[in-house]
């Protein structure tokens, strides 16, 4: 269907330009000139006259305009070129001089008439009736004191005049062809002045058009898309441009009436055989593999061979090379379409714009090419639609192109994103198991009456490995958020035993700095409130952690004020206030982008990802609530915010935040075996040390076969199952002991985030996940839990 649309435009255009054809010239016979004399005497003049004809021409002679007859030397149809043409048995050469006379016989009228003078080969001079009426450059009859020049020129018939004697010098010793090859017109003075305004208009307005447009892709190009083929046709459109300003109607001439002839006749014929070149390039590097590289090659080694003979050779030579190179353009016009059906079969991208682009191009050069041959008037208005046409759809092919580039550039993106995630859930994996151990072991130790020195020792390593597991933490959130992948919970928390918490857990952090760590709540935050207390904590921790390290003296105050509240709903505004080195102005927003601190020195200073602040501003904005910051350098900051929550009215029974573990003297597991299903043997240590040490039996698996086998449910109470392991994974234990019948509790060990394995564990009948590296307190709460039901001892 896109490709008969394609002809239908073709057609349609064809059709309009044959339409517009027959319609100026097939109402009236327009008269010719006969001997030197035409006769216009019934004519009404609605329409603009070719003065066309037999005029009399001597050749290599300025006959003397104030004679009213002169012999005739020979008679020639006019325009008429020479420079090769024949008169008399005589091959004119194209430098020389001659005279062109003509009789117009004119009816009486009481309108004033108007003669528009076209551009000659290379300076004139026009007489009427034995007075200079029109004149470019200067005439001579050696090239000695001879100055070309090219400009429309247009002068008055007053009333009364009823004949007209033309006689018209012209003059070149600078073109391989000399004499005049368009038609004088004679017409009403409003309409031909009005006709060439038109004509002005449209090539201003077209060029104005090429012109913004070849800006438009080039800033694309340079603005970061390298894409050759957009640079191309940027620089082709550029160039065209004065294909359409400077030639034919010489607009640009009119415009600047002191441009140097040699200049624009080397830039008309610069950017015909320039932009074919660059238009050839542009097609070649828009469809690489369907066009020809030989019929490429030998397109564009002749257009640039000829832009460079334009830019070097004298006149006489390089304007030569417009026969052959208008063969060139044929080709082009023919083997043009062929490359963009060859592409539209092979379904590139932009290839049906680019199929009727070509069909509009076919149709402007045909119509130019028949216009330089004198076969058809110029037909402008017919060539501007094909013009515009073309334009518009070639945009349309860079327009996809570049959408098709940005579809594949996102496609690359999300496959980089899902590798980026990957990458980071294997790494997780991989630090997060070593970690465990670090972690595990570091807990045992202490719990195991170290000496004092060694308790230090631990608290360090404990602390380091608490501050790496933070690390991996942060950088994990960060890509979770950026993805989306982020969820809250809608759960009854209590806000302010979640500050407590944080407090208490960071309160060593303070201590061992030499700082206060403060905790104000209002006393009227009394009911417990629905929202997600894990990124409450995290946000609150963040903040907290961040205010500690950048404070070397002084104090941190967690501030939970209630502006206001009512029944159902409750505003807390919280504040995080410290005495520390402060922000400047100028870093106050910067702060808040990943990976960044105030100060680069800051991170050698005081350490970190630059993560902590940005997690938190994107968590706050994702609930609707803005991280905001007040500062002074030297003094201290506060980073606040306020956020509505909905009340609680009556409270259900919560699990403690924070979890204190039991004495090992009292055995709460004592009677309790359980199935430890794990592949490394250091997580296989420190799991069966917390356990033993809380009076638990431990029998152990190294994989899911071996857990099928050793599993009974007649003595086991709780499987504890990696996720990861060789020969089966805990994913296929799992479905395959539910499938058995098994039910009591399995609980996941995995170092992956619960958010990448949850469908898949609920899948695979687990019960629950404990994230390595696990704290004491949170293994020893999941027990308890999933064996004794809600954390009690009876079951």
């Amino acid at each position: 269907m896109k490709i008969k649309a394609v002809f239908s435009l073709f057609l349609l255009l064809l059709s309009g330009s044959t339409l517009s054809y027959g319609f100026s010239g097939g109402q009236l016979p327009v008269p010719q000139a006969r001997a030197g004399v035409i006769d216009l005497r019934l004519q009404t003049f609605e329409d603009k006259l070719p003065l066309d004809g037999q005029w009399q021409f001597y050749w290599q002679q300025f006959v003397d305009p104030v004679l009213k007859s002169a012999p005739a030397d020979t008679l020639v149809q006019f325009p008429f070129m020479w420079g090769g043409s024949t008169v008399k048995g005589q091959t004119l050469p194209g430098f020389g001089y001659a005279t062109y006379r003509l009789t117009v016989l004119l009816p009486k009228r009481d309108k004033i008439l108007r003669i528009a003078m076209p551009d000659a080969y290379s300076a004139y001079q026009l007489f009427v009736n034995g007075r200079e009426a029109a004149a470019n450059g200067h005439i001579s009859t050696s090239a000695h004191g001879f100055v070309p020049h090219w400009q429309y020129r247009a002068f008055d018939v007053e009333k009364g005049i009823d004949t007209l004697r033309l006689t018209l010098y012209i003059a070149n010793f600078v073109h391989s062809k000399g004499g005049i090859k368009k038609p004088i017109y004679i017409g009403e003075k409003v309409k031909i002045e009005l006709g060439r305004q038109q004509a002005a208009a449209i090539d201003l307005m077209l060029t104005g058009c090429l012109f913004m447009g070849g800006l438009f892709f080039l800033g694309l190009y340079l603005m970061g898309n390298r894409d050759r083929a957009i640079l191309l046709f940027a620089l082709y459109s550029i160039v065209y441009c004065y294909r359409i300003l400077g030639v034919d109607n010489y607009v640009l001439h009119t415009i600047l009436p002191g441009l140097d002839w040699y200049l624009t006749a080397r830039l008309e014929y610069l950017t015909l055989f320039l932009g074919i070149g660059l238009f050839g390039l542009y097609t070649r590097y828009l469809y690489p593999d369907d066009i020809s590289k030989t019929a490429h090659w030998v397109v564009n080694s002749i257009c640039f061979l000829f832009s460079a003979a334009a830019l070097v050779l004298p006149a006489s030579w390089f304007t030569q090379l417009i026969n052959p190179f208008l063969a060139l353009c044929l080709f082009c016009i023919v083997y043009t379409p062929y490359v963009y059906f060859r592409a539209y079969k092979n379904k590139r991208p932009g290839a049906v714009y680019a199929l009727a682009s070509s069909g509009a191009l076919m149709y402007v050069f045909t119509i130019t090419l028949l216009h330089y041959w004198s076969i058809t008037p110029q037909l402008q208005g017919l060539s501007f639609i094909g013009y515009i046409s073309f334009f518009f759809l070639q945009s349309l092919v860079l327009s996809h192109r570049v959408s098709f580039a940005l579809g594949k550039a996102r496609q690359q993106a999300e496959q980089g994103l899902k590798a980026k995630s990957d990458f980071l859930s294997t790494m997780s994996h991989e630090i997060r198991t070593p970690l465990n151990s670090v972690i595990g072991m570091s807990h045992l130790l202490l719990g195991n009456n170290p000496r004092k020195d060694q308790v230090k020792q631990l608290d360090v390593m404990l602390y380091s490995a608490n501050h790496l597991l933070a690390i991996v933490n942060d950088i994990l959130d960060y890509n979770k958020i950026e993805a989306g992948k982020i969820n809250f919970e809608h759960i009854e928390m209590n806000f302010g035993d979640i500050a407590s918490h944080v407090v208490t857990g960071l309160q060593d952090d303070a201590q061992r700095k030499g700082i206060a760590l403060k905790l104000e709540i209002d006393g009227d935050l009394k009911s417990p409130v629905l929202g997600d207390p894990t990124r409450t904590f995290q946000v609150l921790s963040n903040l907290v952690h961040n205010a500690i390290k950048f404070t070397a003296t002084g104090y941190v105050l967690i501030s939970i004020r209630v502006p206001q509240q009512s029944a159902n709903k409750i505003t807390l505004d919280v504040r995080v206030i410290d005495t520390g080195i402060g922000i400047s102005k100028g870093h106050q927003q910067i702060i808040f982008d990943r990976f960044t601190q105030a100060d680069s020195s800051t991170s050698r200073g005081f350490g970190g990802t630059g993560l902590g602040l940005a997690i938190c501003k994107r968590i706050l904005e994702l609930q609707g609530t803005r991280l905001q910051l007040s500062s002074e350098e030297g003094k201290g900051s506060v980073f606040y915010f306020t956020q509505d929550f909905e009340k609680i009215a009556e409270s259900i029974k919560q699990q403690p935040f924070g979890v204190v573990l039991p004495d090992p003297q009292q055995k709460p597991l004592k009677g309790i075996t359980i199935l430890l299903v794990e592949d490394n043997p250091m997580n296989v240590l420190v799991a069966n040390n917390f356990l033993k040490n809380w009076g638990a039996e431990v029998d152990v698996a190294l994989n899911g076969a071996e857990a099928l086998h050793i599993l009974d449910t007649t003595k086991h109470q709780l499987v504890l199952m990696d996720l990861q392991m060789p020969v089966m994974d805990g994913y296929e234990a799992a479905r395959r002991m539910r499938a058995d019948g098994v039910t009591i509790p399995i609980v996941a060990l995995t170092a992956n985030l619960p958010s990448e394995v949850a469908e898949e564990v609920k899948s695979s009948g687990l019960d629950d996940i404990v994230i390595k590296p696990f704290l004491p307190g949170d293994l020893y709460k999941k027990i308890m839990y999933h064996v004794f039901g809600n954390g009690s001892k009876s079951k």
